[in-house]
């Protein structure tokens, strides 16, 4: 068994995957890689299923020793990675030896980094998903919703058999300004044209309250005048304005239901995007609509699919 053990975490590492699906009916939320397209490409890189098991790390903090030699895959924030102190540039895989030490530190651009393992890291499914959600205390290494913690060993199955090289035009830039697409949603008639018109032309600023249930958005406030709301289910992404009227966007730890007005739903790439946005970045909305969206959606899955993107 090939394995990799901690020897630091400050306590914010995680094992994540694909998320959980079918059992928002029980309160149970998704859960899963907040940065979904930066895991898919590292899995992408092993010739792992894109939803493979695989390590998010925000921040930095973690050292890892290797127990075998063996392939892994970095991609996502870089995070001044070094490997017996030699660095390893996020968005590759590379090859390690037993006795080696895998070091992730301060951030330089983006704020997660994610490690992927050929086969993907063992862990037990809990309601069809290893993701970890501590609030719920479900996932993650025994089922528990723990936090990668010192002494912890992360096993997998074996050798990646033909490691993939990350297509340059697919990697991201990160930068401090960006722009997340927005699909509007039922209630954005309830705000205020002078709302609205805030809402798509001024920047917002992400709040250091931020955290893997929503990322809070700081700004002129916006102000919603329409029919009070039941509630109902909340997508991925959704934009919910709350009574001060500053957004925030639900990211995969959020709550299965809220009574709070939307502006809509960030796509699912902005959702990623927006994970590698780091407090006080400043980020501006834009509303797209939905079959461009699709479309992006069909194009990135086929070329993980085919294993040959253009």
């Amino acid at each position: 068994m090939n394995r990799l053990t901690v020897e630091r975490s400050l306590g914010l590492a995680q094992l994540q995957d694909g998320g959980r699906f079918g059992v928002r009916h029980l309160g149970v939320t998704q859960g899963g890689a907040l940065d979904w397209i930066a895991m898919g490409w590292a899995n992408w890189m092993l010739g792992n299923v894109p939803t493979a098991c695989a390590l998010e790390i925000p921040m930095g903090g973690v050292t890892l020793r290797c127990e075998s030699d063996t392939t892994l895959a970095l991609a996502g924030a870089d995070l001044s990675v070094t490997l017996d102190e030699q660095a390893i540039a996020p968005w590759r895989s590379f090859p390690v030896q037993r006795g080696q030490r895998l070091e992730f530190n301060s951030p330089f651009s983006g704020v997660r980094a994610y490690l992927a393992a050929p086969g993907g890291f063992r862990a037990p499914r809990v309601l069809g998903s290893a993701s970890t959600v501590t609030r719920e205390s479900l996932g993650g290494l025994d089922g528990s919703g723990q936090a990668l913690r010192r002494d912890d060993r992360l096993e997998f199955e074996s050798l990646a058999s033909s490691p993939r090289t990350m297509p340059e035009q697919h990697i991201p830039a990160y930068g401090h300004a960006v722009r997340l697409e927005l699909i509007p949603g039922a209630q954005i008639a309830g705000f205020t044209g002078e709302s609205l018109f805030r809402a798509f032309n001024h920047p917002w600023r992400i709040d250091p309250r931020s955290d893997r249930m929503g990322v809070r958005l700081s700004g002129k406030p916006l102000r919603y005048t329409g029919a009070p709301l039941i509630s109902e289910g909340i997508p991925l992404g959704a934009v919910q304005v709350p009574p001060d009227g500053q957004p925030i966007v639900l990211m995969n730890d959020r709550q299965t239901i809220g009574g709070y007005p939307r502006l809509g739903a960030l796509t699912p790439a902005s959702v990623a995007r927006l994970a590698q946005c780091a407090t006080d970045d400043n980020v501006w909305l834009t509303a797209v609509g939905q079959g461009k969206v699709r479309e992006e959606m069909i194009e990135l899955l086929d070329m993980w699919d085919s294993g040959m993107p253009s």
